[in-house]
């Protein structure tokens, strides 16, 4: 069953419904979707759909010759010379009547011939701008298709009428997989796979939350087994160093200073590793919200929330889980799962605030929004609030706590938040909100609509729409 992406299906099928001349750049991280959702949109529809392979250059112009082919005359009569001449035979085949073409995966065949790029530019130049043709081009190599696809430098520059970015599933879409859940099971399997669709479809609502990580994580075979590795694999030359980034970022390193000393290696060099990874849509870089994105407070994180757990919880215990076997293992980890997702809780509570937004639920509409961390000048010591909106001129603030835990959200945790809170003096108009796992306590009900403090609770969480 094919779930979400009502705005990228519709989008597409406005451009297919076009009568002009429409050309989409679709791109986004591997095991995002993509591919998913153009076989979902193709679906009743007439649609060439060619999926490049990592082979040579002549193995992918034939079955693209064999795609045109068989879906204009239903018979294929060899290879086509060339790329000018396959698309030579393509334009010789439109007519008034809507034609669609899909390249999947285009960065393998742009990689093994670039002259494909110019070869394309030319013809949509010279010979499609004019015709009923919609033209798909799709890749999942983020830095490729940014750079030579739609980059200054790339012939191809200027010529998409569209593109899109397809992103993760956040929470509420996530927990769409899992209907038979509670609300608390629901957030947990965000927290363990994150919004990849292919991830999701692996978890089995039928049995626990503990029974999933045993058989279809921890399993020998099982898919998400060798993921993390495999995904390296497909893009980077190099995984060793790539693993031991993954394992200081998921074990509490977070700058570049930190990282570069726990796995013994030049500053330098763990920056380039780091930048390939923010390529591919793996790492972040994280500034204190308000602040500079060139401050030195700045740090590095995680943003796959299933990488961040097989680093967290896997890689470096490989060998004792396989020793206490899958059940017991299983165990351990969920026991643990708590902590771990204090982080991540910050990060749905956050998507809640952007679903509030986009409502126009919010009491104005955040220009930054995210963590904010630093020095606390009453105290002298390190402060943080986990998040903190702010409009475009810092006059309005959103102050957020957000709590994770067995128990209800206390008195003491009310006023160390509001203590914190007081490091930020420029905001005229203020409006906080708390977050609670666990509900809160009656007397911080009282004193929180004593005070106009928004409490939202785990049910809370899925009620926005």
């Amino acid at each position: 069953m094919f779930i979400g992406r009502e705005k990228e299906l519709a989008l597409l099928g406005d451009l297919h419904t076009s009568d002009n001349f429409e050309y989409l750049v679709l791109y986004g991280r591997r095991r995002v979707g993509k591919t998913s959702l153009l076989k979902e949109f193709s679906k009743g529809r007439s649609v060439i759909f060619y999926s490049a392979q990592a082979k040579n250059d002549s193995l992918n112009l034939s079955d693209f010759s064999k795609a045109l082919q068989m879906y204009f005359s239903g018979s294929f009569f060899g290879a086509l010379s060339d790329w000018e001449a396959a698309l030579k035979y393509l334009t010789s085949q439109l007519s008034e009547k809507r034609t669609t073409l899909i390249i999947d995966e285009f960065p393998f065949i742009a990689e093994e011939n670039p002259t494909i790029k110019s070869i394309l530019q030319h013809t949509i130049d010279h010979d499609w701008k004019d015709k009923n043709l919609l033209l798909i081009l799709c890749g999942s190599i983020v830095s490729f298709m940014e750079t030579e696809v739609m980059g200054a430098k790339s012939p191809l520059y200027g010529r998409s009428t569209s593109s899109l970015e397809l992103g993760c599933f956040d929470y509420l879409q996530s927990a769409l997989f899992f209907p038979r859940y509670t609300n608390e099971e629901k957030l947990l399997s965000y927290g363990i796979l994150g919004g990849i669709p292919c991830y999701l479809e692996v978890f089995d609502e039928e049995v626990s939350i503990t029974q999933n990580i045993a058989r279809n994580i921890l399993r020998m075979g099982s898919f998400l087994r060798d993921e993390t590795q495999n995904l390296l694999k497909m893009e980077l030359r190099e995984p060793a160093v790539y693993n031991s980034i993954f394992e200081a970022l998921a074990t509490g390193s977070s700058r570049l200073n930190d990282i570069a000393q726990k796995i013994h290696e030049e500053q330098s060099k763990c920056s380039k590793y780091i930048t390939t990874l923010k390529n591919m849509k793996l790492v972040d870089k994280v500034t204190p919200a308000g602040e500079k994105a060139s401050g030195k407070k700045s740090i590095y994180q995680i943003t796959d929330n299933f990488f961040l757990f097989w680093y967290h919880f896997i890689f470096a215990n490989k060998s004792y889980y396989e020793l206490l076997g899958d059940d017991e293992a299983a165990q351990e980890i969920f026991d643990n799962l708590s902590p771990f997702m204090g982080q991540l809780f910050e990060k749905i509570c956050t998507q809640y605030l952007i679903r509030l937004a986009r409502q126009r639920r919010l009491p104005f509409i955040p220009h930054t929004i995210g963590r904010w961390w630093g020095s606390n000048p009453k105290t002298r010591k390190e402060d943080d609030i986990d998040i903190l909106a702010l409009d475009a001129h810092k006059q309005s603030a959103i102050f957020c706590e957000c709590k994770y835990r067995h128990k209800p959200f206390g008195m003491d945790e009310y006023k160390d938040f509001f203590n914190a809170t007081t490091i930020f003096t420029e905001p005229v108009k203020r409006f906080y909100y708390l977050f609670s796992k666990s509900g809160f306590t009656e007397t911080v009900r009282t004193q929180a609509q004593h005070d106009g403090v928004e409490l939202v609770g785990l049910d809370e969480l899925f009620m926005v729409g």
